[in-house]
């Protein structure tokens, strides 16, 4: 064995979602704030998202996540998150797997029954409650940035099914959502694959017909992911209940695995501006495998003038290994490689 570099990463997944955590063998990224080191790594630094994320040492719908030192005294700890198409400013799912990585191997020491510390997302500060047992964590709720409404019923022309219309919701990324029955889907497992198509279609309409610029940091703009989901029902104990499939941009595209944290709060920004859900009234979200995530609304804000809410979102995480990554000089495929660039289920 001759690497020139050795990466050590604990593999983690969020209710289905897989997150690794780097821990090891990286330094940190330059920049004033967490979204400035995200920006250099996506311009000058990339080559950590290509080596983890392309095969053959990657899959087609990973995502990584890299510790780093917060920016700002108020964060225990920043992270910067990495999908296998891009940077995401934030991510629900990777925010539980770092979350229970650093507990867990005690990065950050863990209390029980619960443990509190707040993170640097490149988006901003997520507050984190984790409940604990035996060395464990049974649970991560985090707090999500401010999330708002750009559009409501929007309408959308999408290749190969018409004018539908769409709501464009910011939950950490920017979402187009649009209504799963209307397109003839239930968000069952064995849709996957026309899922993630219609996803890159309405994905690409959006990002070309609709504006959606954050007001308070104009970098980040344009809808990022689809969301396709089921109307929400209410429950008999009064929970309201959604499923929805998210397919991320660029290609390749593909199905999130998790209800998606993102998703789930830019939700309950539209529900809210929607009159369907109030603060503290639950809403239960479930993904295409049936994974699920629980959510509500803990308050009410403005971000530019536009009316937002502050989501919570609640899941699982679990540890699945701890590796090793090297480079060998003679290796052919130092960046990883991708075969498909079409539709990855």
């Amino acid at each position: 064995m001759n690497w020139g570099r050795t990466i050590t990463v604990v593999d983690a997944h969020a209710e289905g979602e897989v997150g690794r955590v780097v821990v090891g063998g990286v330094l940190p990224p330059p920049g004033r704030t967490m979204f400035d080191k995200m920006r250099h790594m996506e311009t000058e630094g990339d080559w950590l998202r290509r080596f983890l994320l392309n095969e053959p040492r990657g899959g087609g719908t990973w995502c990584a996540n890299l510790v780093v030192p917060p920016t700002t005294p108020e964060a225990d700890v920043g992270f910067i998150i990495m999908l296998v198409n891009g940077y995401a400013p934030m991510s629900g799912s990777n925010t539980i797997c770092t979350a229970t990585v650093l507990l867990e191997t005690g990065m950050i020491p863990m209390t029980e029954p619960e443990t509190r510390f707040v993170l640097e997302a490149p988006g901003g500060l997520v507050g984190v409650t984790a409940r604990c047992r035996d060395g464990r964590c049974e649970q991560i709720k985090f707090t999500n940035v401010p999330c708002f409404v750009f559009h409501l019923d929007h309408p959308l022309e999408v290749e190969g099914v018409g004018t539908i219309p769409v709501d464009v919701a910011y939950g950490g990324v920017v979402f187009a959502f649009a209504d799963a029955h209307a397109l003839g889907f239930a968000v069952k497992p064995d849709e996957a694959r026309d899922l993630a198509a219609m996803g890159g279609r309405i994905i690409a309409a959006a990002a070309a017909q609709i504006e959606a610029i954050h007001p308070e940091n104009p970098e980040i703009h344009t809808v990022s992911m689809a969301a396709i989901a089921v109307s929400v029902v209410d429950a008999e104990d009064g929970r309201k209940l959604g499923r929805n499939a998210v397919v991320p941009r660029p290609p390749p595209y593909h199905i999130d695995r998790c209800p998606t944290g993102t998703a789930t709060s830019a939700r309950l920004a539209i529900m809210h501006a929607r009159g369907q859900i109030k603060p503290g009234e639950t809403f239960e979200n479930r993904s295409i495998i049936d994974s699920r995530f629980d959510a509500e609304i803990v308050g009410t804000t403005e971000v530019g003038g536009i009316p937002a809410v502050t989501p919570a979102v609640a899941g699982r995480g679990w540890i699945s290994g701890i590796h090793q990554y090297g480079l060998d000089p003679t290796d052919p495929f130092p960046d990883g490689f991708r075969l498909d660039e079409g539709a990855l289920v």
